[in-house]
């Protein structure tokens, strides 16, 4: 610990240059967080869902964080984890489109690029030990090329025809896999995404039945407002979920 001296009003202060330093830190541990993101591609471009929930721990704190942003022209992006972290990413992503359209040279960022960038940021920030604490789906299209892809907060990246991250990967990975096609319309795409936000509902305590649905195609960028879903909560496994199970009470 370095002690340094300082005059304030004529006397001497002393400052602890170890606690300046701690005070530039950055997201040491996430607090408030999003839970799932799904996204897939469809016949005419590609779909993103999302909850709204902003978790403090382990209780519900904030109901309304939209989590799916538009980036430039022809991307979205989703992200799960630390919402402030997700906050600095899209300052970072603000900055990279003003360049771009700075050149006005008749050329935009399409999805691949901005998802190129982000695996660098994110690679870069874990290299340093001062990881942004997110998971994040990036989709687009750029003419008539659809692309899906994610990174994680430690670099980790890879591109598919549908993603999810959070406890969607282990739930919803395995309705996508099983139901998914290459000529969904938008309508049955709809539905499916919402069959796979349905069982996160029911298994994943940080999910609320407040949900946000978001598409892109050549035509451009929709985020629909978000909405409730029909629920169901008669099941057996739910009313009795110890019945039959070994070791229990």
């Amino acid at each position: 610990m370095e002690l340094q001296l300082s005059m304030v009003d004529g006397s001497v202060c002393m400052k602890d240059s170890a606690k300046s330093e701690i005070s530039s830190e950055r997201t040491l541990y996430p607090y408030v967080t999003g839970t799932s993101i799904i996204g897939m591609k469809y016949k005419d471009g590609v779909i993103l869902a999302s909850d709204t929930a902003g978790s403090y721990g382990s209780t519900l704190r904030y109901k309304s964080v939209e989590r799916i942003k538009q980036v430039g022209d022809h991307t979205l992006i989703g992200a799960s984890g630390e919402i402030s972290d997700f906050q600095e990413i899209m300052r970072y992503l603000d900055e990279l489109i003003l360049y771009d359209k700075m050149w006005d040279d008749g050329n935009s960022l399409g999805p691949k690029e901005v998802h190129n960038y982000l695996n660098r940021i994110m690679y870069n920030r874990r290299n340093k030990f001062n990881p942004l604490w997110n998971s994040l789906v990036l989709g687009g299209v750029k003419k008539g090329q659809k692309y899906l892809g994610t990174v994680n907060m430690i670099g980790t990246h890879y591109e598919d025809d549908h993603l999810a991250t959070g406890f969607g990967n282990h739930l919803a990975r395995p309705i996508l896999r099983s139901e998914w096609r290459e000529d969904l319309t938008f309508e049955e795409a709809v539905k499916l995404i919402e069959k796979c936000l349905l069982v996160l509902l029911y298994r994943d305590r940080s999910s609320i039945n407040k949900f946000q649905i978001a598409k892109i195609t050549d035509e451009g960028t929709t985020i629909f407002p978000p909405y409730a879903l029909k629920t169901f909560w008669g099941f057996s496994h739910f009313q009795n979920p110890s019945k039959g199970a070994a070791g229990t009470w």
